[in-house]
């Protein structure tokens, strides 16, 4: 069905349209950036840092001394890589940058590329070093006093592994080693794969690690970004989420002025924090308009409406637009071409809805940091398009105001919380903006989404009722474009496949397939098969992310 509902629209204030599409983000005056070299971990460190109350940013490797002198970081970290230092190619730092000054912290390869771009040795691997592995502070540095046997390492000025165990176990990967520090350096650990394990310059502010400390598998990382962040760099630790709710208001103001701004609301977490930031900073001027695409949850369009309408007190235009979206997806089999027509169809609709909102002019999304690195940079390749990063159309009519985009998921929750928005909103599973179009394999149908949906619902009601619901962070069922044989009721059936997917993660740039119990699989299973007409086999799916992302689509 199609159709608008909305409430009363006040009285509107004229705004001037904008030419361009600006980004409200706020950028804090203490930065780290962290040097991507091509790591997985990359994301992974900036999210350390942030943990460790320091805003963070990743920039590509080919930044250069000039830029970073501009920008003035608090101190720099140097990811690691999958390249070695000697190949033909490997990726390399402005040496200017050693001489900025600037606090500098290498991991793994940043450590490697330190030690070579400053005149010490890095030896091709004979074997190299994964995994768990057992690192030992040097008598150096200990000041001399430390035995293999000592439970912690006695403090030396400016050291990085000050009051840290003597032995203690690292998360290795690595194949060259460093083998000799630069001059002035001193090396102040050891494995048996890493005969330089720790380099350390306090003169020059240049610290480097062989290991991995921004992994959990290294029980002592977080000690170390943060002896190096807090002590060493002399960060101030003052990031938090309400200083960041304070100055993305701030900048909201500045941006919409007197103007007014729509924002689309999708059901998930990141378009409602986005919302309710939006609406503390410019009230009534912020409509919301919430597109029922017909690609929802089940039963999610109700409860997106009642809760912004009744309990935010937002004004709300609810747009029934799911027989355009079935059109618009009529024969569309490729994941790619479905999600851009999706995000686009989105703009248009917006754009109709434009129209009883007068002088609109800003749109506000719930763009995040990982839907800006997977939708591809000039230095990163692109894993997916996001319907709000790489599928909006060229024409877009609006000003975009995009206040989360520096945050991960984690982050954004923490808003939401501190906005006062209620846990069934902020503790909602991640939903993609193109919906349950990216979890049905091939065409998109009302009959195969209304499948769907009486599936996935099984799925994460079982879940809940097995008290799963935090630990997980998403679990949705997927529709295969195939069908199976199967026998019911004596017959033989050729139904769907539906596919349970449920992983484990921290910010969705990794993730681990969830360990659900073999008894709760099994309800799921039966529920599904017995309640769901046309469905006769259900699978789960023990992907990891990488290989795999988290969506199918």
């Amino acid at each position: 069905m199609s159709g608008t509902e909305r409430d009363p629209v006040g009285s509107a204030v004229d705004a001037e349209p904008a030419d361009a599409h600006v980004v409200s983000v706020h950028t804090p005056d203490e930065v780290v950036l962290v040097v991507d070299f091509g790591a997985q971990y990359a994301q992974l460190i900036a999210r350390r840092v942030r943990e460790a109350r320091v805003y963070s940013e990743i920039v590509p490797h080919t930044i250069t001394a000039e830029e970073i002198a501009g920008r003035a970081p608090a101190a720099i970290i140097l990811s690691g890589g999958p390249k070695s230092v000697h190949v033909e190619g490997a990726p390399d730092l402005d040496p200017g940058i050693y001489d900025l000054g600037i606090p500098i912290l290498g991991i793994c390869y940043g450590s490697q590329l330190i030690a070579q771009q400053l005149g010490g040795t890095v030896a091709r691997g004979g074997s190299g070093e994964y995994g768990r592995t057992v690192m030992h502070i040097t008598q150096e540095a200990a000041g001399g006093s430390a035995s293999p046997d000592s439970s912690a390492a006695p403090a030396t000025a400016g050291g990085l592994l000050d009051g840290l165990p003597s032995n203690q176990t690292v998360w290795m990967s690595h194949f060259d080693a460093i083998t000799e520090a630069p001059e002035g350096f001193r090396a102040t650990a050891s494995s048996d794969g890493a005969p330089v394990a720790v380099l350390e310059d306090p003169q020059r502010r240049i610290w480097g690690v062989q290991f991995h400390p921004e992994v959990h598998h290294t029980p002592h990382g977080q000690d170390v970004i943060e002896r190096f962040l807090h002590d060493l760099a002399g960060c101030s630790a003052e990031w938090t989420m309400a200083n960041f709710v304070d100055d993305a208001v701030a900048d909201i103001r500045a941006q919409v002025g007197a103007g007014r701004a729509i924002c689309g609301l999708s059901g998930g977490v990141d378009s409602a924090v986005a919302a309710a930031l939006v609406h503390r900073a410019i009230g009534a001027q912020l409509t919301c308009v919430f597109v029922d695409t017909g690609l929802m949850r089940k039963d999610e369009g109700e409860q997106v409406v009642e809760t912004f309408r009744r309990h935010q007190g937002i004004e709300l235009i609810h747009e029934r637009a799911a027989d355009r979206f079935f059109e618009r997806l009529a024969g569309i089999t490729d994941p790619e071409e479905k999600r851009k027509a999706i995000g686009e169809l989105f703009i248009r609709v917006f754009e109709d809805a434009k129209g009883g909102v007068a002088d609109a002019a800003y749109l506000v999304q719930g763009t995040l940091y990982p839907d800006v690195i997977e939708s591809g940079t000039a230095h990163a390749s692109t894993i997916k398009s996001h319907h709000n990063v790489g599928g909006l159309p060229d024409d877009l009519d609006f000003e975009l105001v995009e206040p989360l985009r520096t945050l991960f998921k984690d982050e954004v929750r923490a808003v939401g919380l501190e906005l006062g928005l209620p846990e069934e909103i902020v503790w909602r599973q991640p939903f993609p903006g193109p919906g349950l179009g990216v979890r049905i394999i091939g065409e998109v149908t009302p009959d195969k989404v209304a499948l769907l949906q009486e599936a996935d619902a099984v799925v994460r009601e079982e879940l809940h009722i097995a008290g799963m619901d935090r630990e997980i962070w998403q679990a949705f069922a997927v529709l295969a474009d195939i069908r199976t044989v199967g026998v019911q009721g004596d017959e033989r059936t050729y139904g769907y496949p539906i596919i349970v997917r449920a992983v484990t993660s921290e910010d969705a740039m990794t993730a681990d397939w969830a360990r659900i119990p073999y008894e709760v699989l099994e309800t799921i299973s039966s529920r599904i098969i017995n309640e769901v007409p046309g469905v006769n086999r259900v699978a789960y799916d023990i992907t990891s992310k990488p290989p795999g992302t988290i969506e199918w689509e």
